[in-house]
């Protein structure tokens, strides 16, 4: 019964990463009705920042990961802007086949700037853990999952709570609407992928520091697996994306403790079928009919 829960421990800590990355994409996805998925390369992106400030300067490793969530914010924007922007009047799958040329774009990019050799990533949480019996649950775990709530808590106080949380519902509900009655849609769709990029570069150090591996294309598969964490809670709610992330986590770690890590990913993406099919609008989603 301790190897169960100790499965489930790593798998809720797993699943706090997949929850922050999950939630940019559904404040994404609830605003501009856009799949980003470019947005799990910015974790790659935040995590190869956080390496170079904190090796390359007297800058300390947390100080570090705050400008690394200044920079990928900013990155967040001016891919907005400059992808997705011109597009939003086109078709949906210009759009999503824009994000995914961005993706390829971001991999090839980092692999040319600091070579596709794996690197080592320091971390200072140390390598200790909490005993609650013949429970054992490591210090990044604790970590990932008190930021992960935390955040989460924020965030859905900012929204609801804020006058730019208000906008950004606002414009959630009728992009149109919310602009005559004032609401620059603009300035609020980049303060979104801003938002969500940041929440994406905390992840990334989350994930690096657990891991202690930083590859170009690290983000490509985390960030697929956290849109399955966003479908499966229901993608557009706050909620729903933490739901999803520790539900996805714990499928993981279950999958690769009582089965093999071989088909972890299979048991991962047939749980996204499985979901497609009976509950299309995840869990605490709602479905939406819409007029043609």
């Amino acid at each position: 019964m301790s190897y169960f829960f100790n499965q489930v421990v790593n798998g809720l800590g797993i699943g706090s990463i997949f929850a922050l990355v999950a939630l940019g994409y559904t404040m994404v996805y609830g605003i501009v009705k856009l799949i980003n998925f470019a947005h799990g390369d910015v974790i790659m992106i935040s995590s190869y920042f956080i390496l170079s400030i904190f090796m390359h300067t007297p800058i300390p490793f947390f100080a570090a990961i705050l400008i690394s969530m200044l920079l990928c914010g900013a990155i967040g924007v001016i891919i907005e802007r400059v992808a997705y922007k011109p597009l939003r009047r086109s078709t949906r799958i210009s759009a999503l086949i824009t994000a995914i040329g961005v993706s390829i774009f971001l991999q090839n990019l980092f692999m040319n700037i600091y070579s596709p050799t794996p690197r080592p990533f320091p971390s200072p949480i140390p390598r200790g853990s909490v005993r609650i019996g013949d429970v054992l649950i490591p210090y990044n775990m604790i970590l990932a999952f008190t930021v992960s709530v935390v955040l989460m808590i924020i965030l859905t106080v900012f929204v609801k709570k804020t006058r730019i949380g208000k906008a950004m519902r606002a414009v959630s509900e009728d992009a149109g609407a919310a602009s005559l009655m004032g609401v620059d849609v603009n300035t609020t769709i980049s303060i979104t992928f801003f938002i969500g990029s940041a929440l994406a570069a905390i992840a990334g150090a989350l994930y690096s520091m657990t891991y202690n591996q930083l590859t170009h294309d690290m983000g490509a598969m985390f960030g697929l697996q956290a849109f399955i964490a966003a479908v499966l809670g229901g993608i557009g709610t706050i909620p729903g994306a933490m739901i999803g992330g520790f539900i996805l986590g714990l499928v993981n770690a279950l999958a690769v403790g009582y089965i093999s890590s071989a088909y972890a990913e299979v048991i991962v993406f047939s749980l996204l079928i499985i979901v497609l099919l009976f509950k299309p609008s995840g869990i605490l989603g709602k479905n939406i009919k819409e007029k043609v």
